[in-house]
């Protein structure tokens, strides 16, 4: 990996192309990201880059936390993320990564943590079908059978029932890169990604991009 960065969601719009064709798109903020570490091999037994995004309060670190910052001589940041890559050794304490790191057409894997549904049944959480809805019926929206009774007489593991839904790390892969905005540290993501608004998003280049 030679190329990520973190970023922040705005919200989903649409843009046209040259050819007068609707594309919707994701708007992330992405960076300006700080340099807070570079960890080597020698020192710290594997390569990467530590990086920092969002200022923060310094009232609202705790002591470690801000001698960390201050010996790299940078603000309190909100997010600290490590990304190993292949060029690690190139950067330095208080280099900055912003959106000009990606070109248009470039393919990305997004991740973040998706929005939480809460406690959700059988046809929310699984796409499951419901039943009929007439007053004969005793079948509406009920998860299905749950196994037989005697033989295995138990309920068998990964069934599809009611529970906990979203609020887990969601990575959508190879998206496209339609439009950076450099000025204001825009990056233009085709499609949808994970997470609310405001929610932290890691932009990587794509692990399908030989396929």
């Amino acid at each position: 990996m030679k190329k990520a960065i973190l970023a922040t969601k705005v919200g989903m719009t649409q843009i046209f192309n040259e050819d007068g064709v609707l594309t919707p798109v994701t708007v992330l903020q992405a960076g300006p990201c700080v340099v807070t570490q570079v960890k080597t091999v020698d020192n710290d037994g594997y390569s990467a880059v530590q990086v920092g995004f969002v200022d923060k309060r310094e009232k609202l670190v705790n002591k470690a936390q801000k001698g960390h910052f201050d010996k790299a001589g940078v603000s309190c940041k909100r997010f600290v993320r490590e990304f190993r890559f292949e060029n690690a050794e190139e950067y330095s304490v208080k280099d900055e990564i912003k959106a000009d790191i990606f070109a248009a057409g470039d393919k990305v894997d997004a991740t973040a943590i998706a929005k939480g549904k809460g406690f959700q049944g059988a046809i929310k959480r699984h796409g499951q079908s419901r039943g009929p809805m007439a007053h004969g019926s005793k079948f509406h929206r009920h998860q299905g059978s749950n196994g037989a009774c005697s033989s295995p007489s138990r309920v068998f593991k990964g069934k599809g029932m009611p529970g906990h839904m979203g609020a887990k790390k969601i990575t959508i892969q190879n998206l496209e890169v339609v439009r950076i905005d450099v000025d204001n540290n825009l990056i233009l993501v085709k499609g949808a990604v994970p997470g609310p608004k405001k929610a932290l998003v890691t932009i990587k280049e794509t692990v399908k991009s030989g396929k």
